[in-house]
């Protein structure tokens, strides 16, 4: 009786490899297909030590055979190898909250994990797929409250277009948060990234990369270097909340280089804000822009502030300070607003409350309160107006159309002291 009883619970127990048979508690236990035998798991001992018994009616064995089938027996309790499994998860409603398939699992009792082969997965949010899920081999943990991938994973949104490559996996759907670790790359029409994270919080279709962040948008052509960069992918727009650099690109070129502490990119509009200790590199004309927040609009090729800026030539060695100022690229021209000082690199200066500077011409235009200054000889002229070209100290000075006259100031030298 007791080997026909034997023979009944191995049989049926045999039917679980095969993945036909379905446990009503499927979901607390780590694996689907492990966890179908869930309900039968504690006859396993019973089975191997009925095996065993018939084993020893047989006849008598040596001891090396009996240490062998007892090495064999815990290794069969220790790992399971199972084909064609499903591992699923659903919410308190029924709803699903993953579903993964593999065509062949081994599964670790102790460790707890399954390792599949060519896993294929769907995640689920409200009942709906919000990323498809693969890899060609990886490790898998469930507890009912999350699902955990090691290996080459590939996580694709197949609304958005959005695809995270990475090394680990985790989704943790009462968070509406799935996590990416370990050499992230993530691909998208708008931007490229590599990180060491990604957390995607699936709601709102926002990403987190964190650590190393390098970000390659496609229009405009830029390059961000970060460690913690924020994809709005429904507002199409990145935000650095950290120190930020970025080069912008035509035809593979470097173009222009800024930094900030922090900064935002419209996707859409193709504007740039750069805000404290906002800084803009042009290389044509070469020109650098520094300021306490700036707006970069790539589109009609323009930087604005609306703080104190300051605005140094490179090739000239000019420096020009102001409130405000606006640079048109394409045009090459500079306008400045308020407390405006041009110096160049003789010391000579021209003060007044607006200018505007022709980068091509070599050319200012100063209107309001105009004091133009040259340390050799020391010549000081005040008036309305002003144009000229600051570094060849050839200015013309005028009153205006108030008809106020020139005023010209001459500071002689000072003797030198005789030997």
């Amino acid at each position: 009786m007791k080997h026909q009883q034997g023979r009944q619970i191995a049989k049926r127990n045999l039917r679980f490899m095969g993945g036909k048979y379905q446990s009503p508690h499927f979901h607390t236990f780590p694996f689907e297909s492990f966890i179908q035998i869930k309900t039968n798991w504690y006859y396993l001992p019973l089975i191997l030590l009925l095996i065993m018994s018939l084993g020893a009616c047989g006849g008598k064995s040596s001891t090396g055979s009996q240490q062998n089938n007892q090495r064999s027996a815990a290794d069969s309790e220790s790992n399971l190898t199972f084909f064609d499994v499903t591992l699923e998860q659903a919410d308190e409603v029924g709803r699903p909250l993953w579903k993964v398939k593999a065509k062949q699992a081994v599964y670790t009792k102790e460790k707890q994990i399954g390792q599949a082969e060519s896993p294929y997965g769907e995640l689920y949010q409200d009942g709906k797929v919000i990323y498809q899920i693969k890899a060609d081999q990886a490790d898998i943990q469930q507890d009912g409250k999350r699902l955990f991938l090691k290996g080459k994973i590939l996580a694709t949104d197949p609304n958005n277009g959005v695809v995270l490559q990475g090394n680990e996996m985790e989704w943790l759907p009462k968070e509406d948060l799935l996590i990416v670790r370990n050499q992230i790359n993530g691909k998208h029409k708008q931007l490229q990234a590599v990180a060491q994270e990604a957390r995607v919080k699936t709601r709102t279709q926002v990403v987190d990369f964190f650590g190393k962040v390098v970000a390659n948008s496609t229009d405009p052509q830029l390059r961000m270097r970060t460690e913690h960069l924020i994809w709005q992918i429904k507002q199409e727009q990145l935000i650095g909340d950290r120190p930020l650099q970025f080069e912008r690109y035509k035809n593979n070129q470097i173009t222009d280089r800024g930094r900030g502490n922090s900064a935002e990119v419209n996707l859409k509009t193709k504007i740039v804000t750069i805000k404290q200790n906002a800084q803009a590199d042009l290389l044509d004309p070469p020109v650098q822009i520094l300021s306490n927040s700036m707006i970069w609009d790539m589109n009609k090729e323009n930087v604005r502030t609306n703080s104190a800026v300051r605005v140094f030539h490179r090739a000239e060695k000019l420096t020009v300070t102001g409130n405000q100022a606006e640079m048109k690229i394409p045009q090459k021209t500079v306008y400045l607003v308020g407390n405006v000082n041009a110096v160049g690199q003789r010391r000579q200066s021209l003060t007044s409350q607006n200018l505007t500077w022709y980068l091509d011409k070599k050319l200012l235009e100063a209107q309001g309160n105009v004091v133009y200054r040259q340390a050799s000889p020391a010549l000081t002229f005040n008036g309305d107006t002003a144009v000229g070209n600051l570094e060849t100290d050839n200015i013309v000075v005028s009153g205006g159309k108030t008809g106020n006259r020139v005023v010209t100031e001459i500071i002689p030298e000072s003797p030198k002291p005789r030997n």
